[in-house]
């Protein structure tokens, strides 16, 4: 008897149980950026980058914690977001492991570890959509100075 009240409940659940689930998929704990790379938004932001996003990987990657991926809107800018965040992790004492893409400016990736960096030019963005190809991830809250949001063909998602 047990079993059939578990099995009509998986194939009949509640509004209140769905509900439930919902509220608890709606409300993740939010997500804690560490310094650096909270500096590295900053030295994003300095460098006038638009639409800078963080994804949380951690529940759903082994190769690093999170992605920070942003945007410029011409090879020269993107390499001088690339080196404004070099730099400045560098000065911090966290100089990156790798760089990857630098040359072509399309899409500069910054290895730290336990964070990476995409610095895109807009339509290497679009093209790649990482944002799309992870999408499981949690998306982490950033403040608007930080964010970058401004008017772009990029499109953003919610």
């Amino acid at each position: 008897m047990n079993n059939s009240t578990v099995k009509e409940q998986s194939l009949h659940p509640t509004t209140t149980a769905v509900s439930q689930l919902k509220a608890v998929v709606k409300e993740p704990e939010p997500a804690q950026l560490d310094e650096r790379m909270l500096t590295a938004l900053e030295a994003a932001a300095e460098k006038k980058a638009i639409n800078s996003v963080v994804l949380d990987l951690r529940e759903i990657a082994s190769f690093t914690d999170y992605f920070v991926i942003t945007s410029g809107t011409n090879e020269r800018q993107v390499q001088a977001i690339s080196d404004e965040i070099v730099e400045t992790l560098k000065k911090a004492g966290s100089p990156a492991a790798r760089v990857e893409g630098y040359k072509t400016a399309e899409w500069i990736l910054l290895d730290y570890g336990d964070f990476v960096v995409h610095v895109f030019d807009e339509k290497a963005r679009s093209f790649y959509d990482l944002e799309r190809l992870w999408r499981e991830s949690r998306r982490v809250a950033l403040p608007p100075e930080l964010g970058g949001e401004t008017s772009s063909s990029l499109r953003s998602e919610s």
